[in-house]
């Protein structure tokens, strides 16, 4: 059986030391933030950059996702967390 969405945003925070959470509840800021920074993506000092620009930076790292500009006003769907979580395992 497949890892529901939660399953997968609980094994990517825990792939880039962020806790797990008991529900299935979308990314933080700082967690989308730690995300790029284990793609090695700069998220800049200080204030977080808005949750669009880092997922599309993120998109951008991982290769092979939608990189349709609206995407990245939208949550992450199945497929780009599963791309992501297998990104974030060859690292």
């Amino acid at each position: 059986m497949s890892p529901t969405v939660g399953e997968l945003r609980n094994e990517i925070r825990q792939s880039v030391d962020r806790f797990e959470r008991p529900e299935s509840t979308g990314f933080t800021k700082e967690s989308i933030a730690a995300v790029c920074e284990a793609f090695d993506r700069d998220v800049g000092d200080g204030r977080l950059p808005p949750k669009s620009e880092m997922r599309a930076a993120i998109r951008q790292a991982v290769g092979g996702l939608d990189d349709d500009p609206d995407a990245a006003d939208r949550p992450f769907r199945k497929a780009e967390l599963e791309a992501i979580a297998a990104a974030l395992d060859d690292k």
